[in-house]
């Protein structure tokens, strides 16, 4: 089974789409680590929060490098502990959407992608049938993404 560890913001964004059950359908079981948990947390009040601690497949890990995270002194601690994480546990895969996230984790040799690149392969996998809206969906719930990223989005999945 591949090992994916997933960032807070692919996360609240697939939340806020009523779809984080693709993680699961793509990937089978993701890990996060405490401190992306405790982002999740802080948005009990959100009306599209989940309790990620009552997800059977989603594993929430303590990192052991706790010194690590210093070293990432322009990251949130999600960002951070994710990166860590992953290489501590060797992942296949990191899900991060934040550009300077993905700048440290492909440097630390991480597979990156991100909620967009989670949402083409549940396409391309035949798990969803469009994405032109979702991605809108994502933008009326204050999930930024450029015009110019989205046409290019929906011109390689053939939707434009």
């Amino acid at each position: 089974m591949l090992k994916i560890v997933s960032n807070t913001t692919p996360i609240i964004s697939l939340l806020k789409l009523n779809r984080l059950d693709l993680l699961r359908q793509l990937y089978k079981k993701i890990h996060i680590p405490k401190a992306v948990f405790n982002e999740i947390e802080v948005g009990k009040t959100k009306e599209y929060y989940q309790d990620l601690s009552k997800i059977d497949w989603i594993d929430i890990v303590e990192i052991q490098d706790k010194q690590a995270v210093k070293y990432f002194l322009d990251l949130d601690s999600g960002e951070a502990e994710a990166i860590v994480l992953a290489t501590e546990i060797n992942a296949d895969l990191i899900i991060l959407d934040e550009k300077l996230g993905r700048f440290h984790a492909k440097h630390a040799d991480l597979k990156v992608t991100g909620t967009i690149g989670v949402l083409i392969k549940a396409k391309t996998v035949g798990l969803i049938n469009e994405l032109k809206p979702l991605l809108n969906d994502l933008t009326d719930k204050e999930v930024w993404i450029s015009k110019k990223l989205k046409r290019e989005i929906l011109k390689r999945v053939e939707e434009e």
